[in-house]
């Protein structure tokens, strides 16, 4: 038995909705077979590409195999052969959309942040309730290796009580002026709903969340390093957005986490992102797809002494978790568990409910930075 799906695709004709969406996940979905969800079943998406522009649609149904694509998003939304919608629109566009998708009684699957504020982050999850429709985020770091492996030590109690965490997340972005920007100028402009913190701070929400320990607190400083960039025309302009966030956050049970997130940084660490968790009886260092660890048994000792070279190689004494499973695509391991939530009525918690916890915490880091102080933050039901 395949259960057809068809899966309106609204603003993949971006960076992350071409390539991790489209490419990595629904084509490589379709290559597969579909989602298979019992020996003898699977489900097959069927998508059409929605965007404004005709040109970048064309090029990517090429790219791509779909066949189908529009810039009419009503022809689709009220057509019945298509039963989820999902958004990869820039956040300004988002709640429109999603309401409208919502209203016309399709399922609903979108990108981070699912709004610019959380009072239309709310508003989206009840619209979707209210519907009876089903409905869920984006939270792909969750099905990284390197989280992954992190999740299993805290699973057979590797860390002992955890005490705290430490992320570094970033990269050096190019201005323009000389090579290229890697990123979309909309990024570093306030006006167009850019900024790290509103990037970011709802990823570590759900990292943290779900990982950790709910988030209680925040402080958090950003900073607009970079007062000009080139946009994709060649043409200067002014950042009114954040580059960089410099953010701490209590958890329930008094573990304390702090994330350094820039767009203005230099790497020298295992990965772009790295998670550093320290233990009573253990440490972790998570990237993307590796993990690190090193027990109590194996901590060195070092002592104070600037006059003297560091004897010890800290590297040395940290050993790589073994690849004890297959890791897939993340953002294709959480499309399939959608899919399988929409056909097969199976456990799928990341709905839009805990996409409104990411946007309240960026807002609230938004809120310690304006008012340089620590923000507490409420619980959402």
């Amino acid at each position: 038995m395949i259960h057809k799906v068809g899966i309106i695709m609204n603003g993949v004709t971006g960076r992350m909705g071409t390539n991790q969406h489209l490419m990595r996940s629904i084509v490589e979905i379709i290559k597969q077979g579909g989602v298979q969800v019992s020996p003898s079943e699977f489900i097959m998406p069927d998508p059409v590409l929605v965007g404004r522009n005709e040109i970048k649609l064309k090029k990517l149904a090429e790219m791509s195999g779909v066949e189908k694509w529009t810039t009419d998003l009503d022809s689709v939304i009220n057509d019945p052969n298509y039963q989820i919608y999902f958004d990869a629109q820039t956040t300004g566009r988002r709640a429109a959309a999603v309401k409208q998708a919502a209203k016309a009684g399709k399922h609903v699957y979108c990108e981070k942040p699912i709004a610019t504020d959380t009072a239309t982050a709310l508003e989206l999850y009840k619209v979707c309730e209210d519907a009876g429709v089903k409905h869920g985020v984006v939270q792909d770091k969750l099905w990284l290796p390197g989280l992954l492996k992190l999740k299993r030590l805290m699973e057979n109690g590797f860390f002992g009580k955890i005490l705290s965490i430490r992320g570094e997340f970033g990269y050096w972005v190019f201005e323009g002026h000389s090579v290229p920007a890697q990123r979309p100028s909309w990024n570093y402009r306030k006006e167009d709903d850019g900024g790290i913190i509103v990037d970011m701070l709802c990823h570590w929400r759900y990292v943290l969340d779900n990982l950790f320990g709910e988030v209680k607190g925040v402080f958090c400083l950003g900073a607009t390093h970079i007062p000009e960039r080139v946009d994709e025309q060649g043409k200067p302009y002014n950042c009114t957005a954040d580059d960089a966030a410099y953010a701490t956050f209590e958890l329930d049970g008094g573990v304390i986490a702090h994330f350094n997130s820039s767009w203005v940084t230099r790497v020298r660490r295992d990965d772009l992102l790295t998670l550093h968790v320290d233990g009573t009886k253990g440490s972790a260092v998570a990237g993307l797809r590796e993990c690190w660890t090193q027990h109590y048994g194996n901590t060195p000792k070092p002592v104070w002494n600037p006059d003297i070279s560091q004897p010890i190689d800290f590297y040395e004494g940290w050993s790589k978790v073994p690849e004890q499973e297959n890791f897939d695509n993340a953002f294709k391991a959480e499309w399939e568990l959608f899919l399988k939530h929409v056909v097969k009525d199976e456990p799928f918690k990341w709905n839009l409910l805990e996409g409104a916890k990411g946007v309240q915490l960026a807002e609230k880091g938004l809120e310690s930075w304006d008012k340089k102080t620590w923000v507490e933050i409420p619980k959402i039901q």
